[in-house]
């Protein structure tokens, strides 16, 4: 499994709240163990106790987001190493379960979890994806989706690092939002004009009485 498929762990896990909104889908053992996906040996080990643990571990992930998203790259760096430094991960590289079309072992790194609770295993494997997709795309890859008032968190792997909303649907909302916006603004600027010739025609009538 590749280091960048940890890296929507975190993700994951900053998405399942959204603040603004005040909505938070992290409110039980099985929205714990959702979040795992496919790796369901490590969510069977979720109990009730990681919903407060997990919590803590996704303010401390939106953290890092929002300081990459504001422009303070140290912050962000900063944020993040201390999650590194608090939940090790334990690299192996794997590959027996994988096999090329001749039978040969598809070797690759794996971060295995962390065996002391589900929290620590989750935020480890998350910190470190992120680690990841950070030190080799840059932080500035790291966003927050612009289309008010959603804000989650999403990784920019386009091109041109012109990526700015967190899915498709938030960037028509946005998109339609600011047409609209400019359409309000042409008629408002519009009915200025026409306010103002009105007001000029009727000086130019007056002054010719």
């Amino acid at each position: 499994m590749e280091l960048a498929y940890y890296s929507d762990y975190a993700v994951r896990l900053v998405n399942s709240e959204e603040p603004v909104r005040e909505k938070d889908t992290l409110t039980s053992v099985e929205a714990v163990r959702a979040l795992f996906g496919a790796n369901q040996s490590a969510a069977r080990r979720a109990t009730d106790a990681d919903v407060t643990r997990f919590r803590s571990v996704r303010a401390r992930l939106r953290a890092v987001f929002e300081a990459a998203d504001g422009g303070d790259e140290t912050l962000a760096v900063d944020l993040l190493n201390s999650l590194l430094l608090e939940f090790p991960v334990s690299p192996q590289i794997s590959g027996h379960d994988h096999r090329d079309d001749a039978g040969n072992p598809l070797w690759h790194m794996h971060l295995a979890d962390h065996p002391s609770n589900a929290t620590a295993g989750y935020a480890a494997i998350a910190s470190m994806g992120l680690a990841f997709h950070l030190t080799e795309h840059g932080v500035d890859r790291l966003g927050l989706c612009e289309a008010t008032p959603c804000r989650n968190a999403y990784l920019d792997t386009s091109t041109n690092r012109s990526r700015r909303y967190c899915s498709d649907r938030c960037a028509t909302r946005a998109n339609v939002a600011a047409y609209r916006a400019r359409k309000r603004e042409e008629a408002a600027e519009r009915t200025d004009r026409e306010a103002s010739t009105g007001r000029t025609a009727e000086k130019s009538q007056n002054g010719s009485r």
